[in-house]
């Protein structure tokens, strides 16, 4: 595998690691948000907060390799 090629993995892999990371803590913040709130819904009683979290984690890594992916294509446009 090339530097080029092996950099961007890199950086897909770091991005897809840290948006995994801010929206698994993101999403469980919001479930104790709105658990501790002083007349919660429905949906946060119902709702499973271990299913939440993990759903956050899993759109948090889509969303940090699409970014990262994003700046690897915005980069290569402005070089050509």
């Amino acid at each position: 595998m090339d530097r080029k090629m092996t950099r961007f993995c890199l950086l897909v892999t770091l991005c897809s690691l840290t948006g995994l990371v801010v929206g698994g803590t993101a999403s469980h913040a919001e479930m104790q948000q709105c658990l501790g709130s002083d007349s919660p819904t429905n949906a946060c009683l119902t709702a499973d907060p271990a299913t939440k979290t993990v759903e956050g984690m899993g759109m948090g890594m889509v969303a940090g390799a699409g970014a990262a992916i994003g700046a690897v294509w915005q980069l290569r446009q402005n070089n050509d």
